[in-house]
């Protein structure tokens, strides 16, 4: 019904005519509403009215959307993905610039530093290793070992001290940070502990075949070998005690080469008690020439083991000296003991 219309557009005056919800309410109300003649004529008049005409409108009078000044019509999407860049959710790394030197060219642009058969080797403790490996396999020729006996030999050394240098620089990796040595990977976070360890495994699993391949006995002997250098990384090695492990250690190796052979049941004979006396001096002397260099960091930590007492007596010059000296002498009557009575029984 037009009366229950809640707005009605008026031409006669050229304006609206609103009609308010409270007077609609009422209008609405039962108990008011009468079937007039009158109120059925108006609303015949309304309902005859024409409607209104729509509006003319020109396209020129259509409001238009403000273009950004300086801004192109139409933007390319590179622009606009260049703008919408998402920001990493971590720091880009610095740039590194290749190296051009000889080692580089060498390998490939890149430095020394960020390849990681080279962190790894420096890692390994390398000089005592080869030197080590290198003494064992002249000794097993020495004593009439063939080639290919003395070429397991040093293989076998090699892996092992291998093992033990990257063990070590796990040990101490905190140290070594502290004191800011540079030559440690590990300390340094070249080199990742995890990786280290990995490598090591590997070791472990080249060591056995290439220990056993001199004989069962033989081979677990140099495996004791390598156990309890490791437990000297981390027990008693602080204190008046620390030069245990070196001299056990190092006493193994002669037994490792009299009981050795060809072959996985190759049985070899006990070695002399002079030449194991004489292995565990020269463990204990390699120990104090290694120790002399880290004297000073050993002290600020509260270390109170024997080369440090000796060194804070005589002076880290003197104690190197000394310590090259009983070395070198111990090395010396080793070979002409050996030469005397042999290496085994």
């Amino acid at each position: 019904m037009a009366k229950m219309q809640r707005w009605r557009r008026g031409r006669s005056a050229g304006e609206d005519t609103t009609v308010l919800d409270s007077d609609l309410d009422g209008a609405l109300d039962t108990d008011q509403v009468t079937d007039s003649p009158d109120a059925a004529a108006a609303d015949d008049d309304v309902a005859e009215l024409p409607p209104a005409p729509a509006p003319e409108t020109d396209e020129s009078d259509e409001p238009e959307l403000d273009e950004p000044e300086g801004e192109p019509e139409d933007e390319p999407e590179d622009d606009l993905e260049d703008d919408l860049e998402v920001e990493p959710t971590h720091p880009p790394l610095p740039h590194v610039p290749e190296d051009t030197g000889l080692a580089g060219r060498l390998l490939g642009g890149r430095r020394p530093a960020d390849v990681l058969a080279i962190q790894l080797l420096q890692a390994a403790h390398a000089k005592q290793a080869i030197t080590t490996a290198l003494a064992m396999g002249v000794v097993a020729a020495v004593t009439g070992r063939p080639a290919r006996e003395a070429g397991v030999v040093v293989l076998t050394v090699l892996v092992g001290q291998t093992m033990l240098g990257w063990h070590n620089d796990i040990v101490d990796r905190q140290r070594d940070q502290a004191h800011g040595l540079t030559g440690k990977p590990v300390a340094m976070g070249r080199l990742a502990v995890g990786t280290v360890w990995y490598a090591i495994a590997v070791g472990f699993l080249l060591v056995l075949p290439l220990s056993w391949t001199t004989g069962i006995r033989a081979g677990c002997l140099y495996l004791a070998s390598i156990a309890i250098g490791m437990l000297g990384n981390v027990v008693l090695r602080t204190g008046f005690f620390s030069w245990w492990s070196w001299a056990a250690s190092f006493a193994l190796l002669p037994a490792y080469l009299s009981y050795g052979g060809w072959g996985g049941q190759a049985q070899g004979h006990a070695p002399e008690p002079v030449i194991v006396a004489l292995a565990a001096l020269l463990g204990i002397g390699v120990h104090f020439m290694r120790a002399v260099w880290g004297l000073v960091a050993d002290h600020e930590d509260g270390w109170t083991y024997l080369p440090l007492k000796l060194g804070l007596k005589l002076g880290a010059t003197r104690l190197l000296a000394l310590s090259t000296v009983f070395t070198v002498g111990v090395g010396i009557a080793l070979v002409v003991v050996g030469t005397q009575v042999g290496l085994s029984r």
